[in-house]
């Protein structure tokens, strides 16, 4: 039988040190996107998709992380007595209430099937989704919500897939496919970071997940693979050997890696074109900016 999933891990301990200098003394999941930081979009993606308990894996220097979700009754107070009130409705999203935030520490930068175990005893026997803030998805429907919908018909473990060019492969997990239905395909097997002309398809996994229990175990089991960790990709993989049901979604929407600095530059220019109060401003900026050289030439 199914399960409802209710629960998701947000793996947030990495150092980002790809931004460097802005990240020495903020997390990089605060780092904001037009208007709200990564990690909102993210909290955003979860709560449109039905998740009610949301945990944290964390490192040191991650206090910024917990205050954002914290309430700010000096700040409220302020906007309530200036009348502000689009304003503090924008900050009652940021409010997570008492008991629906976990924060776990992972003391060893091992990988992200390690962050994933990391929050096992807070996951028990239940199925949940795994979310990388990283990844930020443009969707008329939110990606994890279309994952969780297609889940309810599905069951087993579910990753979000979509097709890269053969030499990006090697950046990322990579789907062996049994069938491919469509917008689902069954998996027979997951490669973590491939080589260069040995990936078994061109469709990538990235961060958006739905597991079942069972795959904790596996991470449990695991040794360091790829890199020196532990691979969630073999954890994945594992459940396909012992002849569990894994899917890859094709999820409709676009995807923006915010973890690499052109990632972030062309999110920043996706969601600024589609914000309803600086989209217009903005594209007329962009088309001086493209004007201006070609006229120079």
């Amino acid at each position: 039988m199914k399960r409802e999933v209710t629960k998701a891990i947000f793996p947030v301990a990495g150092l980002g040190t790809r931004f460097l200098p802005a990240t020495k003394s903020i997390p990089k999941e605060i780092m904001t996107l037009v208007d709200k930081p990564l990690i909102q979009y993210a909290i955003d993606e979860a709560r449109a998709a039905g998740i009610k308990e949301f945990i944290f894996v964390t490192s040191r220097g991650k206090g910024a992380l917990e205050d954002y979700f914290d309430h700010a009754p000096i700040l409220e107070a302020s906007l309530r007595e200036k009348n502000k009130t689009e304003l503090l409705e924008k900050l009652k999203a940021t409010n997570m209430e008492s008991g629906a935030i976990a924060y776990i520490r992972q003391h060893q930068a091992l990988g992200l099937g390690h962050a994933v175990w990391c929050a096992r005893r807070l996951i028990s026997d239940e199925p949940f989704a795994v979310i990388l803030p990283d990844d930020v998805i443009a969707a008329e429907t939110p990606c994890l919500q279309q994952m969780i919908e297609a889940y309810q018909e599905t069951g087993g473990s579910m990753v979000a897939a979509m097709e890269v060019p053969p030499k990006a492969a090697s950046s990322y997990g990579v789907l062996d496919i049994k069938e491919d239905m469509g917008s689902m395909v069954s998996v027979r097997g997951m490669v973590e970071k491939p080589k260069e002309g040995e990936a078994p398809s061109n469709l990538a996994v990235i961060g958006r997940y739905i597991l079942t229990p069972s795959v904790l175990q596996n991470l449990n089991d695991l040794k360091s693979g790829a890199g020196g960790e532990i691979q969630l990709t073999d954890a994945i993989a594992k459940e396909i050997a012992e002849n569990r049901d894994v899917f890859g979604y094709r999820f409709r929407g676009q995807r923006f890696d915010c973890g690499s600095k052109a990632g972030y530059l062309q999110a920043t220019v996706a969601f600024g074109l589609a914000n309803e109060e600086l989209g217009n401003e903005f594209a007329e900026y962009l088309r001086e900016m493209v004007t201006i050289p070609n006229a120079a030439q």
